[in-house]
């Protein structure tokens, strides 16, 4: 990816200006691998090293396209036929949404990076007063960089994967009340929700309980349940339905009332495993 060698190449240089083609081949080689092992790791490809060592001297070798001249359309065609290269051979070709994804995520990860080093040497290498910058002579050392591209990709591809985790389990859940009332909540399947109904072996979700703020009074029991800490009696309204998006809907549930404050993003309902599997409607 261009953009990353060329911010290297005036960072590392500075003002000598002397062009070290051998220097700036093995630093596109470096950030290439590092972008295409990052887009590898994030959508779960299983790919050779050889494969990726291969796509990334496609990129490195993109240097030499520093010796023509093009007209700024010509260089954006350039670049981005040198990435889908990079790509098709790094990840192959199964079809055109997966071709599309890996480029996608190649860019999004190039961005990403790039942005974040080119960050770092302004804050070395500018200094402000008042809405005025002006340079200062004092660039971030380049085997700083080196070692941080790594370590910001990673804690990257880290992220997106807890946010993968987490809001994968995340759904709107619509709750249908024999009075005709609608309650719109954010729930979170919690594997470990394994509360059932003992007598009709219904699947129990937990809700806050101030979430339910009126009168229930006809349609409500009490069931008993038994944990690792806690034992007693939880209050149950039984819902005319739930319909769970993307899920569909359920008539065959309780809506057990939470005294307990759900600690976590947004989430006002756990929802129960069980309500996954297509039966239990």
């Amino acid at each position: 990816m261009t953009h990353l060698y060329v911010f290297f190449f005036y960072t590392y240089l500075g003002d000598d200006m002397k062009l070290y083609l051998d220097l700036i081949f093995i630093i596109n080689l470096f950030f290439d691998f590092i972008l295409l092992s990052g887009v590898a790791v994030m959508l779960r490809r299983n790919i050779a090293f050889k494969r990726l060592l291969l796509g990334s001297l496609i990129g490195a070798l993109s240097i030499f396209i520093l010796f023509y001249s093009f007209s700024s359309l010509e260089l954006f065609f350039v670049k981005f036929f040198i990435s889908f290269v990079m790509t098709l051979v790094t990840f192959g070709y199964k079809d055109i949404i997966y071709m599309i994804k890996n480029l996608v995520y190649l860019y999004v990860t190039s961005i990403l990076l790039g942005g974040f080093l080119y960050f770092l040497n302004i804050q070395f290498s500018y200094k402000n007063e008042g809405f005025i910058f002006y340079h200062h002579g004092m660039s971030i050392n380049f085997y700083v960089l080196l070692i941080l591209s790594p370590i910001i990709i990673y804690i990257y591809i880290k992220q997106i994967r807890e946010l993968r985790n987490n809001y994968a389990n995340y759904y709107e859940v619509d709750i249908y009340f024999k009075d005709g009332k609608i309650k719109k909540l954010s729930g979170f399947l919690d594997t470990g929700n394994l509360l059932y109904d003992p007598y009709q072996k219904r699947p129990i979700i937990l809700v806050d309980n101030r979430e339910i703020n009126f009168n229930y009074d006809d349609n409500v029991l009490l069931v008993p349940y038994d944990s690792l800490n806690y034992h007693g009696l939880l209050k149950c309204i039984i819902p005319e339905k739930i319909d769970i998006v993307g899920v569909g809907e359920r008539f065959n549930v309780l809506i057990g009332i939470s005294n307990k404050k759900i600690k976590m993003d947004g989430i006002n309902c756990i929802l129960h495993n069980g309500l996954m599997e297509e039966n239990n409607v």
